[in-house]
């Protein structure tokens, strides 16, 4: 009994800890949307707040979300089901003992540093719609045409992003989604 009153006590220290310095579960950086299970009332998590769509015949709410606020999520006791199953591998890694929470925290600093340069980037380019997921706005971009006979920054700041978002790729791969 007392090691799962230690595992969680620890597991809600690390989540208290690590979660709102990093929200890329929630902010549109690691995923597009979220799909919600069958029995979840989708009225009433609209009317918290999300904003929810069909997609392949099943509900969805899209990313970021409408209910975080940068930081923490609004509704977190009325979350769903996937938003409350979820961990990332760095929490995971931690809660295991394999990482420390400093050496999280300085990995999601490194993430949010490349996301960072990838928003930029995107805004720069054209892509301003912060209500969009950061893979999206990459996507619009990237269907574009390449002018190679346009303004030379333009291009530049193509090729730039292409290699921000590899980095943040390998980064979130690396510590968010193994």
């Amino acid at each position: 009994m007392k090691l799962e009153t230690r595992n969680s006590k620890r597991e809600t220290e690390s989540v208290a800890a690590l979660c709102p310095a990093c929200g890329f579960c929630c902010n549109g950086v690691l995923f597009a949307d979220v799909e919600l299970q069958r029995d979840e009332d989708a009225g009433r998590l609209q009317r918290l707040g999300l904003r929810l769509f069909a997609k392949g015949g099943k509900r969805r709410f899209g990313q970021p979300c409408a209910c975080f606020d940068g930081r923490l999520c609004r509704i977190y006791a009325d979350r769903p089901e996937r938003c409350r199953t979820f961990e990332c591998g760095l929490l995971k890694q931690v809660l295991a003992g394999i990482t420390s929470p400093e050496a999280a925290l300085e990995a999601i600093r490194e993430a949010r540093a490349a996301a960072e340069r990838v928003r930029q980037l995107v805004v720069l380019l054209g892509e301003a719609d912060g209500t969009l997921p950061l893979s999206r706005r990459y996507a619009r971009i990237m269907a574009q045409p390449i002018d190679f006979a346009g303004d030379e920054a333009v291009i530049e700041q193509r090729s730039e992003l292409m290699l921000a978002v590899d980095r943040l790729a390998k980064i979130l791969e690396r510590n968010f989604l193994t």
